[in-house]
């Protein structure tokens, strides 16, 4: 009997597992195919080091060009622009919900803006905010917002009608009927923006730190790139994309925890 349980058990953990590994084996294959490219000189090793160099870097970036620390910053100020992004882009998405003329007015701005290069307008924070980390933020969080409004209110507006009509006929307020049906059908939708602004965001932050030589990462990326240390600047985008997996790691959990709550 408790073979019996423990087959069920394993197949379980396997099947679980099995995602996991196939992403990861492969990227171990990509990796491999490419250092085979390179060293048979298929790609040209001035454009693409091999990702043996890129991997015996790592220890030399880490400790000559403090990457910890840099990683710390970038991770803030993503951060940070993440929870304004959210907290506005929710609560605007909300209003616009709310109240139809803002709706109609400003929709079409607002997807307008997400489609916009933002990233050209650094000159413009830099005057308004200063060389220093406030620029990177805001760049960020303006980049990020449109997604989050657009799926908050798409997710509210889409909503079954059927279930805001039980609502009605339990006589719940507006209030009521916000918190208990239509802010738990949207969330959702609603984390679904939020990582669109994530990604924005962190592109946005990334470029603007690369653009104004301060900053993080992307002010590593710049100085390795500017040395032409070709397995360096790879070396660092690698903690890029680790503070991407990061960030969305965490508003999965988020979701999860926010979607049992409900």
């Amino acid at each position: 009997m408790s073979m019996a349980a423990t087959r069920p058990a394993r197949r379980f953990t396997l099947n679980r597992a099995l995602p996991a590994l196939t992403g990861l084996g492969t990227v171990v294959v990509f990796f491999l195919l490419m250092e085979l490219a390179i060293r048979t000189n298929l790609l040209s090793q001035f454009i693409v080091p091999p990702p043996s160099e890129i991997i015996a870097s790592f220890p030399r970036v880490i400790v000559e060009e403090h990457v910890l620390n840099r990683f710390m910053l970038t991770l803030g100020e993503c951060l940070a622009a993440g929870v304004m992004l959210t907290v506005v882009g929710v609560s605007l998405g909300v209003l616009m919900q709310r109240f139809k003329l803002l709706q109609q007015a400003c929709e079409t701005w607002v997807a307008a803006l997400a489609s916009a290069p933002v990233v050209l307008c650094y000159p413009l924070f830099l005057v308004i905010f200063g060389r220093n980390a406030w620029t990177i933020i805001m760049m960020g969080f303006v980049a990020g917002l449109p997604p989050v409004i657009l799926k908050t209110l798409e997710g509210i507006t889409g909503v079954r009608r059927v279930l805001v009509n039980v609502g009605r006929s339990f006589k719940l307020t507006e209030s009521q009927q916000f918190w208990k049906i239509l802010f738990p059908a949207a969330l959702p939708n609603i984390f679904v923006g939020i990582r669109l602004g994530l990604i924005f965001a962190l592109i946005n932050v990334v470029g603007v730190e690369f653009l104004i030589n301060f900053g993080g990462l992307g002010q590593l990326i710049n100085e390795l790139a500017e040395r032409y240390d070709l397995a360096g600047t790879y070396a660092a985008i690698c903690f890029v994309v680790l503070v991407s997996v990061l960030f969305f790691m965490a508003v999965e959990k988020a979701e999860r925890w926010l979607t049992r709550a409900e």
